[in-house]
């Protein structure tokens, strides 16, 4: 910092994840300062945690981390593709390919690059790494002409890109140097257990293979021969081997290395010059490279602290994980190896339910060491807050990690110290929390927002929640789980008395069970519950004010005021006829056409008034709304099955249009998607869906609760070598059981997160029939499929209705803001800037 507190120039090489957490850390210290920095990938920070949520649909503006408006808007010269060539500490220069710049301070963050062990033959094509969006591209490319793919390197990043293979639909293989997986986080018995539950979901997994040579194969495109005489063939090959610090250019400009790389930095991430900082991967402080996100941000916190004459030191972080691989529960806290002199360990294994945990506690039984969870992390947050906090152990610690008992000690918020770190991401304390309480946030949204807690990867969210509601309890704060302050009810309590009570409009409801006028939140939430239980037209009159703008013109609104129109198209299948009516509608009404994700085509640029005339068209074509507009039945994707696949094993297309027919117009809490995939290739991507099903030589395996999107779930794995009849009935009782029991606007996603028991709880229901409710579920779900009506066609036969669609009551004259242009040979809005006139402009013509 300058002593006169002017502005100071920051430089900072790289912008992955720790690189951007500096730059939006620095610009919220309110520090003056130009910052320029330099990328060397051709987009702005994304999320590599969830890199494989590629193979799940997810794409480069889904992982995005900002954008270049929030850039610009906060004042950042940014420079992307710029590869830095050289360090000038003298003259405090930075020199790219293209331009210099000078600083005042320099940041490296420049990461860290994928170890690709000496082999011979390792450097031929679609031998490939696992790091950026553009590896992930070459990947996708790769695995469209490949049938088997292997992953060198057994550790935590190795079976995420084992997962993105398998989700890619190739036959997958993982090679591992050491005797077992995640040898660094895991013992060898939750080692031994993680490989059993791996090769259980089609993954084969060769330990202690050491690759000598990369050859040409026989039966695939290479041969990987191993020191022991043995080989595998395989058609690519992803290198996930670990990674190294990206130190090259501090070792050029002089800067102190590690032995084995990393550009040594003290407490305040300073490099041995004091105008240079390095932060993430690259970095080492205590001859150590941490690879995790969480201790990266810390350290970026740091540096600001430090430019901005402040006091925070990094002083090491903590490198406990939870994550799910592949669906399978992983968790390392601590010592997880027992390593501490006098270390003792307490070990429960559950075979039959594929469950291994590990307590390892000090010599005198007094604290928590460490622990390793597989196939249950449910005491994760328990043991770690133990362990971090040097918190004193019940007097019988197995206690911890055997199954749920009345014995078992619960650990509540008030037990946590006010240092308790609740979350790891952004380094928020309870007394972080206890603060922005004590300082006006009056709701977990609020504090939320204050702290950024839980807003990074989420593994936090049920903790901080503990916390938030305990802090409320102690001032006297009830916390409340009322829908809103009209009804002191949640939304499930709303379902049931909406059931029971043969309630059918929100007048009645509200009239018998809250008070006032009601708001934008009972509002849906009421007319969703409507909805799902008694299926009526959305546009009856008392049904009206209850919709959001989509639903009321059963249509999506787009930015410039106009709105889209998604045929159904079930399964994905499609007639030239078809076809042709569509193009026939986006030709004469001059439509931007797109096909979805979800094998639909989407049409853009309708305007109000034109709808009816285009859902005339098409329903005479044989065309049904998609409910694009609704959270509802949104898909059902399928792969092309048996019928034309030479790997397929039943017929996925006729499944799922007969699935996509059976619930569309099922209204719920959030959308639903579902995909069926016609064998374990999984080209439907139905392990990324609500409802997911892949053909197998028996039946039908089912997955449920998985989605794509920010914050990708894999489902998980319900039922297996189902028949069609008991595959639909499961379904029907699934899909119930959410739409009576979920929160408003929940994704089954977190629904199943949230649902006390998980899985195992959601299979006594449905399977075992535990709560006796599922011929109930059954018949509810009948009721709302013999009431299903295509919200189209109803509005065309209703003259009162049609009276909804004018863009004004009392003329015929267009909108005049409602402007396109010509781009790739179709319209698009146009800019408010195209709209001044000395810009071009296209009207679209009124039918």
């Amino acid at each position: 910092m300058t002593a006169d507190n002017s502005v100071i120039r920051v430089v900072v090489v790289g912008n992955g994840m720790v690189g951007h957490h500096f730059v939006e850390s620095l610009i919220n210290s309110g520090q003056p300062a130009h910052i320029t920095v330099l990328s060397g990938e051709p987009r702005l920070a994304y999320d590599r945690v969830h890199l494989s949520s590629w193979f799940t649909g997810s794409r480069a503006e889904d992982l995005a981390l900002t954008d270049e408006a929030t850039y610009q808007q906060w004042g950042i010269n940014y420079v992307l593709n710029a590869k830095v060539e050289g360090i000038d500490r003298t003259q405090k220069l930075v020199t790219t390919q293209q331009q210099s710049y000078h600083y005042d301070v320099l940041v490296l963050a420049t990461g860290s690059y994928p170890f690709v062990p000496p082999i011979p033959g390792s450097d031929q094509p679609h031998c490939l790494v696992y790091r950026t969006i553009e590896d992930l591209q070459a990947i996708e490319e790769s695995a469209a002409q490949s049938k088997v793919g292997v992953v060198v390197g057994g550790g935590l990043l190795g079976l995420e890109a084992a997962n993105a293979l398998k989700q890619a639909g190739l036959k997958t293989h993982v090679v591992e140097f050491a005797a077992q997986l995640m040898a660094v986080q895991l013992d060898e018995g939750a080692g031994t257990l993680l490989r059993e539950k791996i090769e259980a979901l089609g993954v084969t997994v060769h330990t202690q293979k050491s690759t000598q040579v990369i050859e040409q194969g026989q039966e695939c495109r290479y041969r990987m021969v191993f020191a022991d005489g043995s080989f595998l063939e395989t058609d690519m090959i992803l290198f996930s081997a670990g990674i190294r610090p990206s130190d090259q250019l501090g070792r050029e400009a002089g800067l102190g290395i590690g032995e084995r790389g990393g550009i040594v930095i003290n407490n305040k991430c300073q490099t041995d010059d004091p105008a240079i900082y390095a932060i993430g991967e690259c970095a080492l402080w205590e001859n150590r490279i941490y690879g995790l996100v969480a201790p990266g941000y810390t350290m970026a916190r740091a540096a600001v602290a430090s430019i901005a004459g402040e006091e925070l030191d990094f002083a090491g972080a903590d490198m406990s994980t939870k994550l799910k691989l592949m669906g399978v529960e992983v968790g390392s806290i601590g010592d997880a190896h027992a390593r501490t002199p006098g270390a003792q360990c307490y070990t429960y294994h559950n075979q039959p339910q594929g469950v291994y945990k590990k307590l390892i506690v000090d010599a005198n039984h007094s604290k928590v060491l460490g622990a390793v969870l597989v196939g249950d992390t449910s005491d994760y947050d328990t043991l770690l807050q133990y362990c971090l906090n040097d918190m004193a152990l019940p007097q019988t610690p197995e206690t911890l990690i055997l199954p749920a008992s009345g014995e078992k000690p619960a650990l509540g918020a008030d037990a946590l110290p006010a240092t308790a770190t609740i979350c790891s991401c952004h380094n928020v304390a309870k007394s972080d929390i206890v603060e922005a309480i004590e300082g006006g946030c009056a709701s977990l949204g609020e504090i939320k927002a204050c702290t950024k807690a839980s807003s990074g990867c989420g593994g936090c969210t049920a903790l901080l929640k503990n916390v938030v509601d305990s802090e409320f309890e102690k001032r006297g704060v009830a916390v409340s789980k009322a829908l809103c302050e009209h009804f002191n009810h949640t939304r499930q309590e709303l379902f049931h008395l909406v059931k029971i009570e043969q309630i059918r409009s929100f007048d009645a409801l509200i009239e018998r069970h809250g008070s006032g006028m009601g708001c934008d939140i009972c509002k849906p939430a009421v007319g969703s519950i409507l909805a799902s239980v008694w299926n009526d037209y959305v546009l009856n009159p008392s049904n009206v004010p209850l919709q959001d703008t989509n639903d009321t013109y059963l249509g999506n609104m787009q930015k410039d005021g106009t709105y889209s129109i998604v045929p159904r198209i079930p399964g994905g299948e499609i007639t030239p006829a078809g076809l042709i009516v569509i193009g026939e509608v986006a030709q004469k009404y001059n439509l931007y056409t797109k096909i979805t994700g979800g094998q639909r085509i989407d049409l853009f640029g309708a305007r109000v008034e034109q709808l009816p005339d285009i859902w005339q068209t098409l329903v005479s074509a044989g065309f049904e709304t998609g409910h694009a507009y609704a959270k509802a039945l949104r898909t059902v994707k399928s792969c092309v099955g048996s019928t034309w696949c030479r790997y397929g094993v039943q017929d996925s297309v006729g499944q799922a249009i007969a699935l996509e027919h059976r619930y569309k117009g099922l209204r719920a809490p959030h959308k639903i998607k579902f995909a069926v995939s016609g064998c374990t290739r999984e080209c439907a991507e139905a392990q990324s869906k609500d409802i997911g099903i892949i053909a197998t030589e028996n039946g039908w395996n089912l997955y449920v609760c998985g989605n794509g999107g920010m914050k990708p779930r894999h489902g998980d794995l319900f039922a297996t070598d189902l028949s069609t009849p008991t595959l639909v009935q499961y379904i029907d009782r699934i899909l119930m059981f959410y739409v009576k029991t979920a929160d408003r606007l929940q994704r089954t996603s977190v629904w199943m997160d949230n649902l006390e028991g998980g899985l195992a709880y959601l299979q006594s229901v449905v399977i075992d029939d535990v709560l006796g409710i599922n011929s109930e579920l059954e018949a509810q779900m009948q009721q709302v499929i013999d009431a299903y009506q295509c919200e189209w066609k109803t509005t065309l036969a209703s003259p009162e209705a049609k009276k909804r669609f004018r863009q004004f009551v009392n003329s015929k004259q267009e909108d005049t803001n409602i402007q396109f242009v010509d781009e790739r040979g179709q319209i698009r809005p146009a800019t408010e800037l195209e709209k001044t006139p000395e810009h071009a402009r296209i009207p679209v013509e009124l039918v």
